[in-house]
């Protein structure tokens, strides 16, 4: 099942949680433990956090040995791009024309 845009979102609106994104975005794979490390929580609230990033489809978590390893999920980051990838070229689009009016503005006030 592909994510929900406003479910992801609506797991990113949490500072722990973006920032736990942040983090495995910036370094890789992580295990629990490394994760939770800079944060001020008790191993459960970790739990929880990643448990909602897990069910918006983030991240995946597995067994490694003795230690459960999270990693992102492309894809789910693939749906927020095209999501995204709509407004940028709208807005792109738009300052493309407001250059050309402003550039056309120019030359009129130069005559």
């Amino acid at each position: 099942m592909s994510p929900q845009i406003p479910e992801i979102f609506s797991a990113l609106s949490d500072p722990t949680r973006f920032a736990i994104v942040e983090k495995l975005l910036r370094e890789g794979d992580q295990s629990v433990g490394d994760l939770a490390r800079p944060f001020q929580m008790s191993a459960p609230a970790i739990s929880r956090h990643l448990k909602i990033l897990e069910d918006v489809g983030l991240i995946e978590r597995r067994v490694k040995k003795q230690w459960r390893v999270c990693r992102l999920k492309k894809e789910c980051f693939v749906s927020l791009d095209e999501w995204l990838e709509r407004y940028r070229s709208f807005w792109i689009g738009s300052f493309d024309r407001l250059e050309a009016f402003l550039d056309q503005n120019l030359k009129e006030e130069d005559q």
